[in-house]
């Protein structure tokens, strides 16, 4: 400044004179005392927090290292987690400088650095920020003294580029992202934070609810997927609402509700967080989408949002209808697409924690499917959804193979369950996906669980297509076809008539769905105890499917061989074997020599070799069929299973019981581990390790395994139904042998009482039982 200047001496004098311009300096600046924060404070301790692995796991991390990477999705508590460390530190003394930094930018990271320069007195004032950040870098590197610096929430690189403080002994950084890229990981420990534990997450809604709000806290986390941001919402809207927890659940599992009614907004977030659950989501689905093509991964969420949040393959995403589907609608070189691009997608949503794609298999969060869904027009969740089952389809296998039909099945299911009406049309009837996993089921021999699914779908095919429309016949087709398998043959066979009589009324004699009804309808017959009259419309059958698609169509071979099962059943065994010997030609001629429907043919035929009385060749063929089962179809497939019980079954004909138990029990885990202990299948293996351990004279080892198949059949089909008495009926037998006649005695008049009012007293198991019980009362002979 300039003008007149009055200088007042310390003596009282004075001097007057004109200066140009002044010049003063502050005083110099101390550097701060140690402890010392730098940045915005830490933020709040969440209320009811979580003693969580993750911490301990950081901890340990850093005890080895100086920097971790904190990574997971948005919501999972990454910042809690990194604040809870450094509240921790900061307590015990541990830190001498703590800088807290909003990482979102690259200003807010050179700005806080520079911030400690000052500070730190390490240059001027006015020294450009850059310049300062610099400072404080190499202040960092070079003296001596324990920092902890928190890189919270860094979803650009550009933030921290150049700015990564350095590795030295003392110092640790702690970096909290959404994002998990190569780059990011590069010479750092990449933690996983995931959702919390169950008892996290019940313990959490427990200690923040009243107890009288509290009433289903299980389930409200299972329903939020243990995401605590979506936990700590859903608890402020219930006190807010004065909800329950069971109250709250009915209002999540109304699909009309959108997610973002069911927390509190963001107005009325004073809890510290800025975003609720969608919005933490949709800022990073916005960044995912800007990268090229432009549009593309937002597209690939939807499709994985319409699937299994549990594991979706990654081969559904790359196939030809979806390449279509998620290039649609995109311009120019963008809409170019190959699978390649799409499954740069995923790699891209993966990066942001937005899926989690590891090992060709695709996992989300089920709030993220709801949020992505939500943000979808009608119109729009319905062409997702169509596209997502056409893409099954077209990945699913003609042979199913344990786990992967498995996965494929619960994909299908979850696009059912979540836009049902997606997979109906009226002119083009249900979706292919829908019959394929029908078809899986049976194939499985899921049977309660498929049966359920397609009473569903028979129910929906009549309401939404008519009771006349070609794919409702189709669909009653099939559960006829699983009511008989599981013996309920009194529904099939009433199902099956119904459906053959509309059928041919509707669509006519001879139509090719009418003609399969006709063979289902024969099939069940047989299985209701009339092997001659299955038999019989079997061969009526296969001549009008015959007439009308020549000899060699992959049906007809189909028809025939269960034809010649019912002839064999019948009593014309030599007629079966050689209907099955002339047939196995054209088989191999049309469908391979590897084909599923050869294989079995092939193990039919060796089966009644056997009980035609030749049971050492039945168990040299069956071995064959079996290794060549495994080689085409995989170990782990149904077929394969029920070839190696019937090879079990010939070689214990064949003399070697002893061989037969083996193969059983070597067996029966297997089945135990692919059907459960209530399957048919492992209940008929476990049934005749019983009838082979009582010939080996294993009486206990014998009982055990029979109480293990009745305690199954009572589960399964109850005391009455026939499978279950005759199991009831030997196991009170053999008990008997093994010197227990008192509950021989008491099963077999239960028994006896539930025969004579179920069959009748002149059946001839009630007429066994009765002989049975008169035995072990001492009044006759055992019965054979």
């Amino acid at each position: 400044m300039s003008g007149d200047l009055r200088i007042e001496a310390r003596d009282g004098s004075v001097a007057a004179g004109r200066i140009d311009a002044l010049h003063v300096h502050p005083a110099p600046r101390l550097p701060v005392s140690f402890p010392h924060r730098v940045g915005a404070g830490l933020p709040r301790r969440a209320e009811a927090f979580q003693e969580r692995r993750a911490l301990t796991e950081l901890e340990r991390t850093l005890a080895r290292q100086g920097t971790a990477v904190l990574s997971g999705m948005g919501g999972v508590g990454k910042t809690q987690l990194a604040a809870e460390f450094a509240r921790r530190r900061w307590s015990t003394g541990d830190v001498d400088m703590l800088l807290w930094i909003a990482a979102d930018s690259r200003d807010a990271v050179v700005s806080t650095y520079a911030q400690a320069a000052r500070d730190l007195v390490l240059g001027l004032d006015d020294d450009d920020a850059e310049q300062a950040a610099s400072r404080f870098l190499v202040w960092l590197a070079e003296e001596a003294g324990r920092w902890l610096i928190i890189l919270d929430n860094v979803h650009d690189a550009t933030a921290v580029r150049g700015l990564w403080p350095p590795d030295r002994h003392g110092g640790c950084t702690v970096v909290t992202s959404r994002r998990r890229d190569a780059t990011l990981q590069a010479g750092r420990e990449l933690l996983e934070v995931g959702v919390f534990t169950e008892r996290e997450a019940v313990g959490y809604l427990t200690a923040r609810l009243p107890e009288q709000l509290a009433d289903d806290a299980e389930g409200v986390a299972e329903d939020l997927g243990l995401l605590p941001l979506a936990l700590g919402h859903a608890a402020a809207y219930m006190l807010d609402q004065d909800l329950t927890c069971a109250a709250y659940r009915r209002r999540f599992a109304d699909r009309s509700r959108r997610l973002g009614g069911l927390f509190p907004d963001e107005a009325a977030l004073f809890d510290g967080t800025t975003h609720t659950v969608a919005t933490t989501w949709a800022l990073s689905m916005e960044a995912a989408d800007r990268s090229a093509p432009v549009g593309l991964a937002r597209r690939v969420l939807a499709l994985s949002a319409v699937l299994d949040p549990n594991g979706i393959p990654e081969a559904a995403f790359t196939t030809s209808s979806t390449v279509a589907f998620v290039g649609r609608g995109l311009s120019g070189a963008d809409a170019l697409l190959a699978g390649s691009d799409v499954r740069d997608a995923l790699r891209i949503l993966h990066r942001f924690s937005l899926v989690t794609h590891q090992v060709a298999l695709v996992r989300v969060h089920a709030l993220v499917q709801r949020v992505a869904r939500e943000a979808l027009s009608e119109d729009q969740l319905t062409a997702t959804a169509r596209a997502a089952a056409t893409a099954l389809v077209e990945v699913w296998p003609e042979n199913d193979r344990g786990t992967e039909a498995q996965l494929l099945r619960s994909n299908a299911t979850a696009i059912h369950d979540t836009v049902p009406d997606a997979l109906w049309e009226e002119h083009e009837g249900a979706h292919p996906v829908l019959l394929r996993t029908i078809r899986s089921l049976a194939d499985a021999a899921m049977l309660t669980t498929g049966i359920d699914f397609t009473r569903r779908l028979a129910d929906e095919a009549g309401r939404r297509l008519g009771s006349d429309h070609s794919d409702t016949f189709v669909i009653c087709g099939r559960l006829v076809d699983q009511l008989g398998d599981a013996g309920d043959l009194d529904e099939a066979v009433a199902l099956g008539e119904a459906v053959v009589a509309d059928a041919s009324r509707l669509l006519a004699p001879d139509h090719q769905i009418t003609l399969s009804a006709r063979r289902t309808l024969g099939y069940q017959r047989g299985l209701a105890g009339d092997p001659g009259s299955a038999a019989r419309e079997l061969r009526t059958v296969l001549e009008d499917w015959t007439r009308r698609f020549g000899p060699d169509d992959p049906v007809g071979f189909e028809i025939a061989d269960q034809q010649a099962y019912w002839q064999a059943k019948a009593g014309d065994t030599l007629g079966a074997i050689a209907r099955l010997r002339a047939l196995l030609p054209a088989v191999v001629r049309t469908l391979g020599a590897d084909h599923r429907d050869t294989l079995q043919i092939r193990g039919n035929l060796a089966f009644w070799l056997g009980d035609a009385g030749d049971p050492h060749a039945a168990a040299v063929a069956l071995r064959e069929v079996v290794d060549d089962m495994v080689r085409t179809l995989g170990a782990g497939h149904r077929d394969v299973s029920v070839a190696r019980h019937n090879l079990a079954h010939w070689i214990a004909e064949a003399g070697d019981i002893a061989g037969a138990v083996a193969e059983l029990e070597t067996l029966l885990p297997e089945r135990l581990r692919m059907f459960g202990p209530d399957h048919r299948d492992t209940l008929v293996t476990r049934g005749r390790l019983a009838e082979l351990h009582a010939l080996l004279g294993d009486t206990q080892a014998a009982v055990t395994e029979l109480q293990a198949v009745l305690a199954g059949q009572l589960s399964r089909f109850g005391a009455i139904h026939p499978e279950t008495m005759t199991t009831r009926h030997e196991l009170a037998q053999l008990r008997g042998s093994a010197g227990d006649p008192a509950y021989a005695v008491a099963e077999l008049r239960r028994l006896l009482s539930d025969q004579e009012r179920v069959l009748g007293l002149n059946h001839s198991n009630t007429v066994a039982t009765r002989a049975a019980l008169a035995h072990w009362e001492g009044q006759g002979p055992l019965p054979s």
